[in-house]
């Protein structure tokens, strides 16, 4: 299992919670699995990062841009301390062809989960002002054998509200276990997302997701949690 708990986080990343990339480590391999990672300095103070970074901050009030690093579960999966968070670009390579078996822990950042449940400058508030908005954010996995896709996809829903009824809706909060066993044979998964909240310049939903316990044969408790993921994902919901 990686849990992300070795990598070293602060400076010269210049934080003591998290570290995107800042000191030019690019792309990180951890017991042989890599995970993506780009940052661009563009001067003036303007900095941006792709793929994976890491952390320790679970700050659940904060909203905005500047709360980007934290997970809403207010920990690790497990109680730990560490967690990896993904954005556009986040990609996953693996020393092995078959997924069958592997799976990890996901859950909502601070910031994505407070633009959804509240709205911000740029994204609506899911459900709207009468709360019966069909709104959605989605993850999607998707495999790749040698840089080509095999059509294999994992989605999951990090917010959902489709339905009927709205006291269903839910945003997803605590650490829920995603199976990429569907993916079959394929030694890398790439990271996508999708949001009923769109402009002129694509998704307005900030586009993060965090993940722990990368694993390569769920525990058992995660696979309780695969059994009654949809219930899991309603363990918190969002009311106006």
């Amino acid at each position: 299992m990686i849990d992300f708990e070795s990598v070293p986080l602060g400076p010269p990343d210049g934080s003591a919670g998290y570290n995107n990339g800042m000191s030019g480590r690019g792309d990180l391999t951890l017991d042989g699995v890599t995970f993506s990672n780009s940052f661009t300095d563009f001067g003036g103070g303007f900095t941006a990062w792709n793929g994976f970074a890491f952390s320790n901050l679970t700050d659940t009030l904060t909203p905005g841009f500047g709360n980007q690093y934290s997970t809403f579960a207010g920990v690790g999966a497990a109680g730990s301390s560490q967690f990896a968070l993904g954005t556009t670009g986040a990609a996953i390579t693996f020393n092995q062809a078959d997924l069958t078996g592997t799976g990890a822990m996901i859950t909502n950042t601070t910031y994505a989960a407070l633009s959804m449940r509240d709205g911000d400058t740029f994204a609506k508030k899911f459900g709207g002002a009468s709360g019966n908005d069909a709104d959605f954010f989605k993850l999607i996995i998707s495999g790749y054998t040698g840089g080509i896709a095999t059509g294999g996809v994992v989605e999951f829903y990090l917010a959902d509200y489709r339905f009927g009824d709205n006291s269903q809706d839910f945003i997803v909060k605590d650490w829920t276990y995603v199976d990429f066993g569907a993916l079959g044979v394929a030694d890398e998964i790439r990271i996508s997302f999708e949001s009923s909240d769109t402009g002129t310049f694509g998704i307005n939903t900030p586009q993060y997701f965090a993940m722990d316990n990368l694993t390569a044969v769920p525990e058992p408790s995660a696979s309780t949690l695969v059994m009654f993921g949809c219930l899991a994902a309603c363990g918190w919901r969002k009311r106006s």
